[in-house]
């Protein structure tokens, strides 16, 4: 799995939509400020995560994107997959599955990937966009949160 750029760039935009979740709407040029991300690239990050439900637009003087969910409410396996697609470190986790089954040279190989894959989804579905802004109403640290996650597997 590999977060690209533009999956940074959504999750940082995210982060600064929940920290002023009780705020509304939110202008794209503050939200481009405060997280110093290039406004244009922004506009259609945000177009993505808004066609996606994730985020709302408001029009007028007080317009710009607000979260549609409680930051509670998202995991960040929602952004990334959106944005950046599959979870797993090659194909997705069917296609990695359909290798295991057939490929009996290489079986062992694509068992650690789907490890991998299974790992990390666990970890990313697990944490939310609360969780990361400190708005965690009384989890775990994520770092703790993750290594625990991990432990389980």
């Amino acid at each position: 799995m590999k977060i690209s750029q533009k999956g940074l760039y959504a999750l940082q935009a995210i982060m600064t939509l929940a920290r002023r979740h009780d705020q509304g709407a939110i202008k794209i040029r503050e939200i481009a400020a405060e997280s110093d991300l290039p406004e244009k690239f922004l506009e259609l990050i945000l177009l993505e995560m808004k066609n996606a439900r994730i985020v709302d637009s408001v029009r007028g003087a007080r317009g710009g994107y607000r979260l549609r969910r409680d930051p509670a409410e998202i995991p960040l396996s929602d952004i990334i997959r959106l944005i950046d697609g599959p979870l797993a470190p090659m194909g997705d986790a069917e296609q990695l599955r359909s290798l295991i089954a057939k490929d009996a040279d290489h079986r062992a190989l694509y068992e650690v990937f789907l490890e991998v894959r299974d790992a990390a989804a666990k970890i990313l579905e697990n944490t939310t966009i609360a969780d990361i802004v400190g708005g965690g109403k009384g989890k775990k640290s994520v770092a703790g949160k993750a290594n625990a996650i991990a432990k389980k597997h």
